[in-house]
């Protein structure tokens, strides 16, 4: 049940026996049906969680509109990070777009990580990096690419996991009416065969 979440945390450092342990204690097994939500927005946030299977989503609700700000997939980590690290109150939902297999820890479990485990800090930091990435390519497509820009960039970057997720949600993402994505996918599709 650990091996994923162990394994990933290997690639940043040699992970002694009682680094395992302490890994299991500090990490609850935990499911979600699709549509479930791992975080509400208004909810106080202390949890973050490894995702062993699925895909969950991160978006945020105004004037009744879903914007999808990003996805996170297998062995890859799920949290509100702003709130989480200020313990504050989360302003976005997390929610499954598929049945999700997890590993869910809360803050105090993160600290002792970075506290205990051989090069905890160094597993921190680097998860953090790879996020911090992540949302900030998606928030410099928002204001520099055109809508077709961005479904390129979608493609390129979550191409492994297009096909799961559906097509209005790629479109919330993009930023666009799933219809205006259905016309870019024919623009392209016109200029493949050409």
């Amino acid at each position: 049940m650990y091996t994923e979440l162990i394994n990933v945390f290997s690639q940043f450092t040699d992970l002694t026996p009682q680094d395992h342990q302490l890994i299991q204690e500090i990490f609850i097994p935990k499911t979600l049906k699709k549509k479930e939500y791992f975080l509400i927005e208004g909810q106080k946030n202390d949890k973050a969680a490894f995702i062993r299977k699925g895909l969950m989503r991160y978006y945020v609700l105004k004037n009744d509109e879903y914007s999808t700000l990003e996805f996170s997939q297998e062995l890859e980590f799920v949290a509100d990070f702003p709130s989480f690290v200020q313990r504050g109150v989360s302003k976005q939902y997390i929610q499954a777009v598929e049945d999700c297999e997890l590993l869910v820890t809360n803050y105090e479990g993160i600290q002792r990580i970075y506290k205990e485990v051989t090069n905890g800090n160094l597993i921190g930091r680097l998860v953090m990096e790879h996020r911090f990435v992540i949302m900030m390519n998606q928030l410099l497509s928002i204001y520099m690419h055109t809508s077709e820009e961005r479904y390129h960039h979608f493609m390129e970057h979550y191409s492994n996991i297009a096909q799961r997720i559906p097509q209005y949600l790629i479109a919330s993402y993009i930023g666009i009416k799933p219809e205006s994505l259905s016309r870019i996918r024919n623009r392209m599709a016109k200029k493949n065969k050409a």
